[in-house]
């Protein structure tokens, strides 16, 4: 067995290998560990994604919760991560554990701790829960506490959490300007919600793969390019105004325009933060990880609105959410989440807030986008991902620590960050980031410059110094 641990966003591993009953169990109990290590009792909610075995796992965690003395509300069906946060917060609960490996491959398994404030469990708590769990591990006659047992519920979140969102959107854009739209729900957690969402607003909604499948049709619910093919189809012969999409949790987003073309997460980040800006008067702030475009930063810049930089992991972009300094946060990786809402990446939203942009602003994205450009310049950002053996992973440390490139793509190294991953900003405003996952075992390359072109080039020279 693996030695478990919580990585960006949660444990995750594969079903029957290191995700078994023994494990989930044992990582329950390391929860309730630390949750009793600040008070006894209390409500925990419990949810799960659609892959396979899920209501045994959730069954098998409800029922390891209430011997240790809490009680538990368990959702009645596959449950959106960010319905998850927003009743952790409306229920006063003391925390949720959702059972999602959110994009990640239909194999995997995954438990997401989130605490009382709906946000997922900063570092400094996953590292108490790991060391909870190592103890158990070195001594298996450590004993379970005995409390008086507490009781099992089983809750619909659906309409609690649809009625929050609509407190985030202004549904008389909307309504004003129905849009004819296609969903994708890739089997996953958003069927039911974004759709009768925005046909509640009066958009005429077409949903695809809108039923629950644990494989995901064969392959990870990840709302990217590659897997929006037949909603890219969709949308350009049927004439939609607009493509959304949402992962296998909830928790990201994708947008396809009405021409067909997909619109990279970044992009839309950058509209959000200038439309959010016009349409609410909001100057706060902006967030983003230290993978994510600064395109952000030339649009913040437009407006006078500061910029904070965070690691990887909406944990901390959630966090100055909490704190008030920021209006959005965002991460290239398709998550974000507003001032008011949760300190958790929600893609329901996000979708339903590109389609308020639309209506209000009478143009396609494409069409904002460039007006955008015109304003503020244009980047071009892209990512790629290196499958690496344990052994890689480690020699890629070493290396990035002993002897980092002094160059990427014939452009010169100005200067490192270490923040999350090791950053290497170049001439002309480009950078590289290279960071080993924390959910999968890969190595992933971010460059951006001005041009694709130079973008290729820079991935390439990445992707070669990763191999080497």
């Amino acid at each position: 067995m693996s030695m478990i641990a919580f990585g960006t966003s949660g444990w995750r591993a594969i079903l029957a290998d290191d995700f078994t009953f023994a494990n989930v169990r044992l990582v329950t109990n390391a929860i309730a560990d630390e949750l009793q290590s600040t008070g006894s009792g209390g409500l925990v909610l419990v949810g799960y994604d659609p892959r396979f075995m899920a209501e045994k796992f959730v069954s098998l965690c409800a029922e390891e919760l209430a011997l240790r003395g809490f009680d538990v509300l368990m959702t009645a069906r596959d449950t959106p991560t960010p319905t998850l946060s927003v009743a952790i917060r409306d229920r006063g609960a003391r925390g949720g554990i959702n059972f999602t490996a959110s994009h990640n491959p239909p194999e995997y398994g995954g438990m997401k701790f989130s605490t009382a404030n709906g946000a997922p469990a900063l570092p400094e708590v996953t590292q108490r829960v790991e060391t909870f769990i190592r103890r158990r591990v070195a001594d298996s006659t450590l004993a379970i506490p005995v409390m008086p047992r507490g009781n099992i519920e089983t809750v619909d979140l659906r309409e609690m959490y649809l009625a929050v969102l609509a407190e985030k959107v202004d549904g008389d854009a909307l309504h004003h300007r129905p849009l004819r739209i296609a969903y994708d729900a890739l089997w996953g957690t958003g069927r039911g919600y974004l759709d009768t969402f925005l046909q509640a607003l009066g958009c005429e909604v077409t949903a695809l793969h809108n039923w629950r499948d644990p494989y995901f049709g064969g392959r990870s619910p990840e709302p990217s390019e590659a897997n929006l093919a037949e909603l890219k189809e969709v949308v350009l012969r049927d004439g939609y105004d607009l493509g959304l999409a949402t992962d296998g949790d909830g928790d990201r987003f994708g947008i396809v325009d009405r021409d067909g073309s997909f619109i990279p997460p970044n992009a839309i980040l950058a509209l959000l933060v200038d439309y959010l800006h016009e349409s609410r008067g909001w100057r706060e702030g902006v967030g983003r990880s230290v993978a994510t475009s600064h395109w952000l930063d030339r649009v913040a810049a437009l407006h006078g609105i500061p910029v904070y930089e965070t690691p990887v992991g909406f944990k901390y972009l959630g966090e100055l959410i909490l704190e008030e300094k920021i209006f959005l946060g965002g991460e290239e990786s398709a998550g974000l989440s507003i001032k008011g809402h949760i300190p958790e990446k929600d893609g329901l939203l996000a979708c339903a807030l590109v389609a308020e942009m639309v209506a209000r602003r009478g143009q396609s994205v494409g069409e904002m986008l460039a007006a955008l450009s015109r304003a503020a310049g244009q980047v071009v950002n892209r990512r790629v991902g290196v499958r690496l053996s344990p052994e890689g992973q480690a020699k890629l440390r070493q290396t990035l620590e002993e002897t980092p490139p002094e160059a990427f793509g014939g452009k010169h190294v100005k200067r490192i960050d270490r923040t999350d991953g090791v950053k290497f900003f170049l001439e002309d405003e480009a950078w590289v980031l290279i960071r080993l996952s924390g959910t999968e075992p890969l190595a992933r390359c971010y460059a951006e410059a001005r041009t694709e072109a130079e973008v290729e080039v820079l991935l390439e020279s990445g992707t070669s110094f990763i191999h080497q």
